[in-house]
């Protein structure tokens, strides 16, 4: 099978090992859930792709860093279990699974496994989001929104729409449910890899909070913010965090 295949596949399949463990330990503490689900996730998709990809390198957020990758062609970037807090809710489905690939410089290949959703987006043909002529909305962590957004909000008269982990309010913005996603204040590679090659997939505007661009497989996998919006807010999402 191709990368695209590859990346939806392996996102899937973790996806239902997770909604495993999560039956499984469904009487167990949170604790015990988000470290079962962060180790099981993670060794299939180590194993599965020195299988099926055994010339590849790996940067996986539960994985030791080897600097191989920094010399490599080929990097898949894993997140095994994207919002470990929302996974760890047994009634909550705003959690995933991301795996991309980079190559030579460039997002190649990725995925964004919903598993309780029962949703995998997946490069590389993602439709466009459905249009939607309401106030914009932006997507934003339900416990504590930054700064950023709130500023976003305000120049946009949007409204903030809270929800779980980073892939989700990606996901939320390729589907039509959210118009923005901005963030600042620390994630890594893993955390946006996988979404930001669906994003890009479904024609939306990915960058930096200053407008630079994302740029992964550096020897510093801390990429600690992130703009994913319809085209036709990017400029004025950037001059309200200017």
């Amino acid at each position: 099978m191709n990368d695209h295949e590859l990346a939806a596949r392996l996102a899937t399949d973790a996806g239902g090992l997770l909604l495993t463990v999560r039956a499984e330990l469904s009487d167990a503490t949170a604790a015990e859930r988000k470290a079962a689900g962060d180790k099981r996730s993670h060794d299939y998709l180590m194993a599965a792709l020195a299988a099926e990809r055994a010339d590849d390198a790996v940067l996986s957020e539960e994985g030791a860093d080897n600097p191989v990758r920094l010399k490599a062609e080929r990097v898949w970037i894993v997140d095994p279990l994207d919002g470990t807090r929302e996974f760890s809710e047994l009634d909550r489905g705003d959690w995933a699974v991301h795996v991309a690939l980079w190559q030579a410089g460039e997002l190649v290949a990725g995925a964004v496994a919903m598993p309780a959703r029962g949703i995998t987006l997946s490069t590389p043909s993602v439709p466009e989001p459905p249009s939607h002529a309401g106030r914009p909305r932006i997507a934003v962590s339900r416990s504590r929104p930054p700064a950023v957004a709130e500023a976003v909000r305000d120049r946009l008269d949007g409204v903030l729409v809270p929800m779980g982990s980073a892939g989700v309010k990606v996901a939320a913005v390729v589907q039509g449910s959210a118009d923005v996603y901005v963030h600042a204040g620390g994630q890594y590679e893993w955390d946006s890899a996988a979404p930001v090659a669906v994003a890009r997939a479904a024609g939306l505007y990915t960058s930096r909070i200053d407008g630079s661009p994302l740029v992964y497989n550096r020897p510093d996998p801390l990429l600690p913010d992130l703009v994913v919006c319809r085209p036709e807010y990017a400029q004025a999402v950037l001059a309200a965090i200017s």
